[in-house]
């Protein structure tokens, strides 16, 4: 249920870092790399190839490094909390710990609770409470589209905040 849960909610997740990194120059591995362990997270039944060095892996991401300034630019924004739910999401698959799953929830959780105060209207940290609710039923049927769909609004959300 554990290893359903983060693949859910880092599939959400996801259209945001691959939509705001592409193209970035230097970043084509990165994108390989946060697209193949979504798709590997998917196989729930069984542990993940070289979890700890992956966990290792992400944690080199720019977004995951300190910086004095900050991010305070609305895609690094997002970009973060996307490459800290992939981390925590890998944590949590290959160790079982709900603490890293709840870690894993929480980072989708903030970031969509960050663009409804944003965008007006929206309603994704409503979704994204469902979606968990769902995930954890341990009923993958629909979930995998549902969440697909999901990441595809939330991309659109966060594209329309950008300055043109």
């Amino acid at each position: 249920m554990i290893r359903l849960y983060v693949s859910a909610c880092t599939e959400r997740m996801a259209p945001l870092f691959v939509g705001l990194r592409a193209g970035s120059p230097g970043r084509e591995a990165d994108l390989d790399f946060y697209t193949e362990s979504v798709r590997d997270l998917w196989h729930a039944d069984r542990p993940l190839a070289e979890a700890a060095e992956r966990v290792r892996l992400v944690e080199r991401f720019p977004e995951l490094q300190p910086d004095e300034e900050g991010i305070t630019d609305v895609a690094d924004t997002y970009a973060f909390f996307a490459v800290l739910c992939l981390r925590y999401a890998l944590l949590a698959h290959g160790s079982g710990s709900a603490d890293d799953a709840v870690s894993c929830g929480h980072a989708a959780l903030t970031s969509m609770g960050m663009l409804d105060q944003n965008v007006v209207g929206a309603s994704l940290l409503a979704e994204e409470q469902q979606l968990q609710s769902l995930s954890l039923s341990g009923d993958a049927s629909g979930l995998w589209n549902a969440s697909v769909t999901a990441g595809r609004e939330r991309l659109r959300a966060v594209l329309g905040r950008l300055p043109r």
